[in-house]
């Protein structure tokens, strides 16, 4: 059996995503309360006890905010990098040390049938990182939360057949809206968010002969909007010569509602 995925939740308020193989499964980000994250799993038909374990990217709370009861209730493996850890001290409650495991950036961890790989973005965390799922031939990238995409983080995600791509904002949305210049300055800076449109650039470079899907993810509740997002990505990969569509098709998000279990 292929990967099946399904982004759960997605943008400033909450992220994680659910992915599986047939012999294991994990969860990558816990980004809502306990309960919400019940909720999520109860709509795709998935129990949460089932999981392999939870990756975690980066200590934000809108990626961590259910890890610490997730992992008590339900006796959860944790893998985040040693800065990650020390990151998350005090933010997600006591975790069991039997529970908590090292994924170093830069490396990979082999699960029974499936290989996951980590890679470091640019964003303002302590260590963030992300990470690509391998199995059978096939290969689901996630990538947000990074100021921009890197020469390495596109040699490392090149040519997946499925991307989570951070898609965040319209940058004259943001530049006009009612966010303070400091916070601004932040989400356009280098350890910030990507635009739909840098987003894009990245995207066109990375897409390959075997992608068949981008979904846009993490977007800005206040600076962008899902037909914004893929009218603007659609635009400069056409302007690439890419064809949005019959090339590749680009699929929304959302913060509260799961995207269907699919095959990569």
């Amino acid at each position: 059996m292929a990967i099946q995925f399904s982004v759960l939740a997605s943008g400033s308020t909450g992220n994680a995503i659910y992915v599986e193989t047939d012999k294991h499964s994990f969860l990558v980000d816990a980004g809502l309360s306990g309960k919400q994250m019940e909720g999520l799993f109860s709509k795709i038909g998935r129990n949460i006890r089932d999981l392999t374990g939870i990756l975690v990217t980066h200590e934000h709370s809108d990626h961590i905010k259910g890890l610490g009861v997730l992992a008590r209730k339900y006796q959860l493996p944790i893998y985040a990098n040693e800065k990650t850890w020390r990151a998350m001290e005090g933010l997600v409650g006591e975790i069991p040390t039997d529970q908590k495991f090292v994924f170093e950036m830069e490396s990979v961890q082999t699960f029974g049938d499936c290989d996951i790989e980590s890679f470091g973005v640019s964003h303002d965390a302590a260590e963030p990182m992300f990470y690509i799922f391998h199995h059978e031939g096939k290969k689901l990238a996630l990538i947000t939360d990074t100021g921009y995409v890197s020469d390495r983080m596109k040699g490392t995600i090149r040519n997946a057949d499925v991307f989570v791509f951070e898609s965040n904002h319209d940058v004259e949305m943001l530049r006009m809206g009612k966010y303070p210049w400091n916070i601004k300055r932040r989400i356009l800076s280098d350890v910030g968010h990507v635009s739909n449109e840098d987003a894009a650039l990245a995207m066109s470079e990375v897409i390959g002969d075997r992608t068949k899907q981008i979904y846009l993810a993490h977007l800005s509740q206040d600076n962008n909007m899902k037909e914004l997002a893929r009218m603007s990505v659609s635009q400069t990969l056409e302007q690439r010569g890419i064809v949005v569509g019959e090339q590749v098709r680009l699929m929304d998000t959302d913060p509260k509602i799961p995207t269907t279990l699919t095959a990569v």
